[in-house]
This record gives structure tokens, sequence and C-alpha cells, in this order.
């Protein structure tokens, strides 16, 4: 995000939390020029890195008398998904 801001380009964050491992994101909005797209993919490519890490997830609803201990497991975390959208119009106010 700061990356981004440092290049120009506003941009909004929204925190959301991921389904499997219940970790929280940050879901980054920006509305920008057709010109503008590679730019601001070049600086996502640049300071977005994915890493392994190990988590524990939430463990599964059980019945009464069952136990169920979770243990971490590796995954990949970090990263970006880019979707790129044609908006009719946007304004900035």
């Amino acid at each position: 995000m700061q990356a981004l801001s440092a290049a120009g380009i506003s941009v909004t964050r929204l925190n959301s939390v991921g389904g499997f491992l219940q970790q929280g994101n940050a879901t980054l909005l920006s509305a920008v020029d057709e010109e503008k797209i590679e730019q601001v993919l070049g600086v996502i490519r640049e300071n977005c890195r994915e890493r392994s890490r190990f988590l524990t997830p939430m463990p599964p609803m059980v019945e009464p008398g069952e136990m169920l201990m979770p243990y971490p497991v590796e995954v990949q975390v970090g990263g970006a998904t880019v979707i790129v959208l044609d908006v009719a119009q946007f304004e900035k106010l």
C-alpha cells in the first residue's frame, strides 16, 4: 500500500479474512486510467512476495465427547491476486 501511494496511485484498503485458515487479508482497491495499469501491476509485482508459513487451521466442529487436535500445516501465504475490470465511469470527488 505504501509503495502504491509513493507511486502516486490512490488505493483503499479493506480488511478481510480468508476461508480455510481464517487468517486476515488486505484487499486493496484502486481505480486508474488504462495507461497506468502496467505501472500498478509493476509496483505490486515488486512488493508482494509469496512465502511459506506454518499455521494451525481452525478445528472443524466435532460431536460432544470427540476431540480433534489441529496440527500446524505449511502453507503459502502472501503474494497477490489481481483482478482488472473495465469500468464504464469512475470519478474522484
